[in-house]
């Protein structure tokens, strides 16, 4: 048997209608996506604190010369502050590099920590300067005598205190370079107690 034709009216409307489901996928390719909120970002969120930090360091940043080296000069002034605070008070934090570390800070007690003859030098030398300047031969004498004698027991204190604080230094910091902590301390036995630079951390008589 022939096959029955199809309808026109069939074969337009289903032409329609794919047309028709073409369009639409169309459209709905073509439209933009809106991301979820839900989605994750591209990059990460920063931190309040870091979003803060890089305000503060953009509104910081010096817009002029002129206020770059006002800003210099007051940093420099606020660490030199720091640090005469830290010369009061041993902080280590603040010190200058020539007294920091643990080698310097044992010179330093172990000097402060004993009477010197060498921190009487300077009261010593006035009254010697006194002698000295009065026309009485016999005073004048004297007052060599005592230059000789102080410069004697100076020497011998020294020489003491040299070979005790390396005893001490190496027992203690076996690993630490102790270059230079021996005329470091030296240098403060020098000094007037009252007039050392740190401070004294310890009493005299006092282990350090």
């Amino acid at each position: 048997m022939p096959p029955h034709p199809l309808p026109l009216g069939f074969v337009f409307r289903s032409r329609a209608k794919d047309e028709k489901a073409h369009a639409d996928k169309a459209s709905v390719t073509d439209s933009p996506q809106i991301r979820d909120p839900q989605a994750p970002k591209g990059r990460p969120t920063p931190k309040r604190s870091e979003a803060q930090s890089q305000r503060r360091s953009v509104a910081n940043t010096p817009t002029s010369r002129k206020e770059a080296s006002k800003r210099q000069r007051d940093e420099r002034r606020a660490h030199m502050e720091k640090q005469r605070q830290a010369l009061a008070s041993g902080d280590e934090r603040y010190l200058p590099a020539r007294d920091k570390g643990p080698v310097r800070k044992l010179a330093r007690d172990f000097i402060d920590s004993r009477f010197c003859i060498a921190e009487f030098f300077l009261p010593l030398a006035v009254v010697i300067l006194v002698l000295s300047m009065v026309r009485i031969a016999q005073l004048q004498n004297v007052a060599l005598l005592m230059w000789l004698f102080v410069i004697v027991l100076i020497v011998l204190d020294s020489v003491g205190i040299a070979i005790r604080l390396k005893k001490q230094l190496a027992a203690r910091f076996p690993d630490e370079p102790r270059r230079g902590a021996v005329a470091y301390a030296l240098m403060r036995s020098l000094q007037m107690r009252r007039l050392r630079l740190p401070k004294p951390q310890v009493k005299r008589g006092e282990r350090p």
